[in-house]
């Protein structure tokens, strides 16, 4: 939780000038200080994203796929991974997925109506980069981040981590199998940071999996602020001893920012899937009709019902012939209609180089400052994803001390990107589409 009242306004006021300097000068933030990143290419990466071996993330994981990706720090942005590509075993080259990626907002608004915060751009929260010890990032690297001109050791983990089951099947001879059965076990890569915004410390972390699943997650812990302890009226809970201290409840609500660019091209497409289930009729069953919606203009989309989203490729097709796309899958949320931002789920804007944060955009002469200000009916030619997942923080006794980690955040699934499932067995290979002859 955020610190109240005069350690707020000192925070706030240090914040002020970091933002006045931040828009004065152009501020380069990226690994250790004075090694600074090689510019990273618009285009398709190759084989090595087109980065400095320190900016550089590549890793094999179970299965035989291959991530490859560069990175790099901004005092203000935090993390952001660009040029991210996806290799399959069978795959001849890699599948470029992700132009870049990142966190566009933190706002954390208070029950009480008293205080309302954007994390990211008030609380400096980016350049407050923790440095991790080895047993923070077992079996992995530990990459020094430069903030501000001030290397922090330890700033980056890269790791791998067990998924659990990649896959189970039974092979059942009754239906024409050959008796066997296939399971997998899988392993993710991992890539994360931890920032501090106050008493809150926010784990900012990536995984990307051998099947070619890309998930982001925000791990909000640390500790309650016992400025906070004041939540009466149904605005709290209580904590500690009787009914004497109530902890503030108040809302999470991240943001991320996605610039697609698969195969290559800013020029991707954006499709709305809608499924309608009818009830039977007579001694009918239900019926499900899923419609595509093609998304031309700017939207602020509400996930509801059966709805999704998926981004489609205009410039490669998997071996089917197949455009290839990435669905987005968001995580539970709890929308927060207190602002007009926070209102929707997903947003899909006209790319604008100024528009850098959902909420509370700093970049000066940019326009409206929120993301929702920014769908006003462009053609979406180089769409830009935005997505917001949000969390309703009701403390209890079990958040001090420290705060367990809560966690919220979506994954982006491959539709069509490869033909078939990348870890398909060779027993199974010739299996791709209708394999018996039937209807």
């Amino acid at each position: 939780m955020h610190v109240r009242r005069v350690v707020r306004a000192r925070r706030r006021a240090a914040t002020a000038l970091a933002v006045t300097a931040l828009l004065g000068a152009a501020v380069v933030a990226a690994g250790p200080a004075g090694a600074a990143p090689n510019k990273a290419a618009k285009k398709a990466p190759a084989a090595a994203p087109s980065c400095s071996a320190a900016y550089r993330i590549e890793q094999t994981v179970d299965g035989g796929t291959t991530w490859r990706m560069c990175w790099r720090y901004d005092s203000t942005m935090g993390l952001i991974l660009d040029n991210i590509s996806y290799q399959p075993k069978n795959e001849p080259k890699p599948i470029a997925v992700l132009t870049d990626a990142r966190l566009a907002q933190v706002h954390v608004p208070y029950d009480d109506g008293e205080n309302e915060y954007q994390d990211m751009t008030e609380a400096s929260m980016m350049s407050n980069l923790l440095p991790l010890k080895p047993g923070d990032c077992p079996g992995g690297t530990l990459k020094t981040v430069g903030v501000d001109g001030q290397n922090v050791k330890g700033g980056l983990c890269t790791t791998t981590r067990a998924r659990g089951h990649a896959y189970h099947l039974y092979n059942d001879e009754s239906t024409g199998g050959n008796g066997k059965t296939y399971s997998a076990q899988a392993k993710d890569l991992l890539v994360y940071t931890v920032n501090k915004a106050s008493w809150y410390e926010y784990i900012t972390e990536w995984r990307f999996s051998s099947d070619g699943t890309i998930t982001s997650n925000v791990g909000a812990t640390g500790s309650l602020s016992p400025y906070d302890y004041n939540g009466t009226d149904g605005k709290g809970w209580p904590i500690g001893k009787g009914a004497r201290d109530y902890a503030e409840s108040h809302s999470h609500n991240v943001f991320w920012r996605l610039n697609f660019g698969l195969d290559g091209s800013s020029k991707s497409k954006v499709e709305q899937y809608d499924s309608k289930v009818t009830a039977p009729s007579g001694r009918g069953n239900p019926k499900t009709k899923t419609t595509r919606t093609p998304v031309t203009k700017e939207l602020a989309g509400d996930a509801k019902g059966a709805r999704w989203w998926r981004v489609v490729s205009t410039a490669g097709k998997n071996k089917d012939g197949h455009p290839r796309s990435y669905e987005i899958v968001p995580g539970h949320t709890v929308k927060f209609p207190g602002r007009s931002y926070t209102s929707h789920d997903v947003y899909f804007t006209q790319y604008k180089k100024c528009e850098e944060y959902a909420s509370d955009n700093l970049t000066e002469n940019c326009g409206p400052k929120s993301v929702d200000k920014w769908v006003n009916g462009q053609t979406l030619t180089h769409p830009i994803t935005w997505v917001n997942i949000g969390f309703h923080h009701i403390a209890r006794d079990e958040d001090q001390q420290p705060m367990p980690v809560h966690w919220q955040g979506f994954s982006l699934a491959p539709r069509d990107v490869t033909a078939m499932n990348p870890l398909t067995p060779a027993d199974l290979a010739n299996q791709n589409g209708n394999t018996q002859g039937g209807s």
